[in-house]
């Protein structure tokens, strides 16, 4: 059989969990990849898949035939990193994941001078709050902004990310300002619901370190739809600067305990570590840094 033939098969069902999701990303009907790993199981004289109607899972020698089949990939991803490299004009397909309102506010402003510039690159651009597994998305590179998880992943820092406590005018004189943290109590706090810093708010003030669970009658997903609840006088609400600066500068919204500081963060670009970064990834980063700088002492 062909057994080179099948590999991407193999390593897209141990990566996305699921037939029927390798079938969609390989373009091929689900039949048609059951039949590829069985023939490959018949071929190796081994079973490599227990499937069960829940999930997949791998056997003992599954695993060991996939950590081979990973090295090889990344043999051969660096090979075409390689190649990339030598290459006088960066080129390729370049899959990309962006935060949705930052992406908006931020990113889809850069994008036609960045194309512009490097013609020959093909950019897959997809806006999500949610964190994305870049092995199973198949993506070059991630934004993700706040605290990072440990990985196997390499983190590039764009740009810092500042917060501030804000408030509608027209909110603070109906229901008061809050001139400590215990005051937030009596107040309509709004949540964001990806926060990736646990459900406490944190400050940093004169005495020291406090928290505090937030608590109010919405969260949301979406800190665009946040903000404009801030704007419509719902409550308080944490955000970050890159999303409110023009509204604290114009009035719109006012900084609250300002005598605390709130954790900085970062936005960093994240994406597998490669011997060779590909010319399409490396210019584009590059791009992205320079743009996001002037913002840096803002942020």
């Amino acid at each position: 059989m062909d057994t080179f033939s099948t590999i991407p098969i193999f390593t897209a069902v141990v990566e996305l969990g699921s037939f029927s999701e390798a079938s969609r990303k390989l373009g091929i009907t689900k039949s048609a990849v059951s039949k590829r790993i069985s023939t490959l199981e018949t071929h190796l004289g081994a079973k490599l898949i227990q499937r069960t109607t829940r999930k997949l899972s791998l056997t003992e020698a599954g695993e060991q035939y996939y950590s081979y089949i990973h090295r090889a990939k990344s043999l051969v991803n660096e090979g075409e990193d390689a190649i990339s490299s030598l290459q006088g004009s960066p080129k390729g397909h370049l899959k990309v994941s962006v935060p949705m309102v930052f992406g908006e506010l931020h990113i889809a402003p850069l994008l036609s001078e960045f194309l512009r510039l490097y013609p020959d690159i093909k950019l897959n651009l997809s806006m999500d709050d949610k964190v994305v597994d870049l092995v199973k998305d198949g993506l070059d590179m991630t934004l993700r902004i706040g605290a990072l998880s440990d990985s196997n992943l390499v983190a590039r820092k764009l740009s810092p990310c500042h917060s501030v406590l804000c408030a509608s005018p027209r909110y603070l004189e109906k229901y008061g300002t809050p001139t400590a943290i215990n005051d937030l109590k009596q107040h309509n706090c709004l949540y964001y619901s990806y926060f990736r810093s646990g459900i406490e708010w944190t400050f940093y003030g004169p005495s020291g370190l406090e928290r505090i669970k937030p608590e109010g009658n919405i969260q949301v997903n979406n800190s665009n739809v946040l903000k404009q609840l801030m704007l419509d006088d719902v409550g308080i609400c944490q955000m970050p600067l890159f999303l409110v600066e023009h509204e604290i500068g114009n009035g719109t919204l006012i900084p609250i305990l300002e005598q605390y500081r709130l954790p900085e963060h970062g936005i960093y670009a994240v994406y597998p570590e490669r011997t060779f970064m590909p010319a399409k990834l490396k210019v584009f980063l590059d791009y992205l840094e320079q743009k996001l700088s002037d913002k840096s002492q803002i942020w």
